[in-house]
């Protein structure tokens, strides 16, 4: 099994390519007790890990910083990908596959906000979400104030602390969001 492996805007995080669909819905983990993933599981054990991110067809893995050279976690890495996609095991525990853990807020929309909403999540997932999943990341919808026009995004994978994540939500995400849904008036990130 060919692994691949890409370097990100964020320096913290690693890029690696399986060759195979890894997950349907994006889907990111940050404790091994609490993932429900034993690929998960194992690369947050390796000590060094602090975040992994299942893409479509990558998985993000987040090292613990700075001082930690990727020379040296790259192979235990890759080794517990191969061990898992060799294995057979399922991506998941049990039954299901997971569901993506957008936060889907108890917000009662008018007609008008519901719409924008929608028009929204289209245009993230058609222009934006694509392009985000190839520096290894993505970006989900929170919410949407209606009164002000602000929408909350949250960035997971690669993008979560990356240097340049201010700036490609302020200044990518943003503007196109404004360009397409005129109520849109600025995009916030969600911690």
């Amino acid at each position: 099994m060919f692994i691949e492996t890409e370097d990100t805007p964020n320096p913290l995080v690693m890029k690696f390519r399986p060759g195979r669909e890894v997950s349907p819905e994006p889907r990111e983990f940050t404790d091994p007790d609490q993932a429900p993933s034993p690929l998960a599981r194992a690369l947050l054990n390796l000590g060094d890990v602090t975040s992994v991110f299942f893409g479509p067809d990558f998985v993000s893995v987040t090292k613990a910083g700075a001082d930690i050279d990727w020379r040296h976690l790259k192979a235990p890495v890759l080794t517990a990908i191969m061990d898992h996609y060799t294995s057979g095991q399922p991506l998941y525990d049990g039954e299901g596959t997971g569901t993506a853990d957008e936060a889907e807020s108890d917000i009662d929309y008018s007609e008008g906000g519901q719409q924008v909403v929608k028009e929204i999540k289209s245009v993230l997932d058609e222009r934006i979400r694509p392009a985000v999943a190839r520096d290894g990341g993505d970006i989900v919808f929170d919410r949407f104030e209606e009164d002000s026009g602000v929408v909350y995004l949250s960035m997971r994978g690669a993008c979560a602390g990356c240097p340049s994540s201010t700036m490609t939500l302020k200044i990518g995400v943003e503007n196109m969001l404004r360009r397409y849904i005129p109520e849109v008036s600025r995009v916030e990130a969600v911690m």
